[in-house]
């Protein structure tokens, strides 16, 4: 039997495979609201089968966006646009739905990556970033307005706003996004966070804003609900963030209620140095599973069905997300199901797509037809 589509519970959150499609900006919201886009593009993701569907990086303050085409849930305006996506999709699918929580802090106020992805400033038509140091990410851009007490703690009441937009709106989980140079990201690294403060300096001190974030969300959801944390184990940066202190703001994590961990890496420094190649970044996910114990999705170039398999058969992973494979194959995991003698929910309007000869890719199913 494939590992890789037997069952796996998050908590109370039952996943009938394995494979989770990974949170993918789609730079398509309008002031921060979910569009027609977002229905097409989550229906569609919906109907393949995987076990759990990531909505995009959300911001949870207008400021927040990576770009000014990006998702959001701070408003009552957010929270409905949202809901009339997710009521399309839920009629049609029974996948379970997730949705990740984040702020850009200083790689906010973007142009969309098709038209560069640069700073775009306030003159024309952006808005001045925020960070924990007022450190810009690239050479040559304004830097970002470095955050006071009163900044952060309105950061804090936003994440746990829209994480209860999130439940009200009946989301399976959720995952804070400490990953990708975003804001968590920048107060756990030394490349980004240069504060003498409280919330700067040692580790214990640069992880102190991501945990007071995460605490006060996990105290305002319900206990059975999944929370989670995308984190970049590594900065790939000498100096920067690394391993090693993953592993303790992961067993910080833990302690304090967490659900499962999500790992990635990189995207705090363009002085990264990256050894892309096929799952570079499973055996990053692999340590912090072993050492934690924690339920633990691993990411990052995953393309083929029998690597996925070997992933979670040997224990490397207990799920893999698929990002950019999903998007070239939105059928991924019928076709890895076909691989590897395995069978995957699909509607039943598409039953009759299985090609000929193939045994019960979609299980025990019968067409009629005249």
């Amino acid at each position: 039997m494939s590992t890789l589509f037997s069952p796996y519970s998050i908590g109370s959150l039952h996943l009938k495979n394995r494979i989770v499609i990974a949170p993918m900006c789609q730079y398509s919201a309008v002031d921060g609201a979910a569009t027609d886009w977002h229905q097409i593009h989550l229906g569609h993701l919906a109907l393949s089968g995987a076990g759990l569907l990531i909505i995009e990086a959300t911001a949870v303050e207008d400021i927040g966006r990576i770009t000014p085409g990006c998702l959001g849930l701070w408003s009552d305006a957010t929270e409905s646009a949202l809901k009339r996506v997710l009521q399309a999709v839920r009629a049609h699918s029974r996948m379970p739905i997730a949705i990740q929580l984040g702020h850009a802090g200083r790689k906010a106020s973007s142009h969309v990556p098709w038209q560069g992805g640069q700073l775009i400033a306030p003159e024309q038509g952006g808005w001045r970033p925020v960070a924990p140091s007022a450190l810009p990410q690239l050479d040559g851009e304004a830097p970002p307005l470095a955050l006071d007490e009163a900044g952060l703690q309105r950061i804090v009441a936003a994440f746990v706003d829209a994480a209860l937009r999130a439940h009200r709106l009946g989301l399976d989980a959720i995952e804070l996004h400490a990953a990708h140079g975003y804001l968590l990201h920048q107060f756990l690294s030394p490349i980004s966070n240069v504060r003498s403060d409280a919330y700067g300096g040692s580790l214990e001190n640069r992880m102190r804003f991501p945990l007071q974030v995460f605490e006060a969300v996990r105290a305002a959801l319900p206990a059975a609900t999944p929370l989670g944390v995308r984190l970049s184990a590594t900065d790939w940066v000498d100096g920067g963030w690394d391993p090693a202190q993953s592993l303790v703001f992961a067993r910080a994590l833990l302690s304090r209620g967490l659900s499962f961990l999500h790992v990635s890496s990189g995207g705090v420094s363009p002085q990264q140095k990256i050894p892309i190649g096929p799952g570079y970044q499973v055996g990053l996910a692999e340590t912090l599973r072993r050492e934690t114990g924690l339920p633990t999705l691993a990411v990052g170039l995953i393309t083929e069905a029998e690597q996925a398999e070997a992933i979670v058969a040997s224990g490397q992973a207990d799920l893999v997300a698929l990002a950019r494979a999903m998007l070239f194959d939105p059928r991924w995991p019928w076709h890895a199901a076909a691989q590897l003698g395995a069978t995957v929910e699909a509607p039943p309007q598409y039953w009759r797509s299985q090609p000929r000869g193939m045994a019960n890719l979609f299980g025990d199913v019968r067409i009629g037809m005249r």
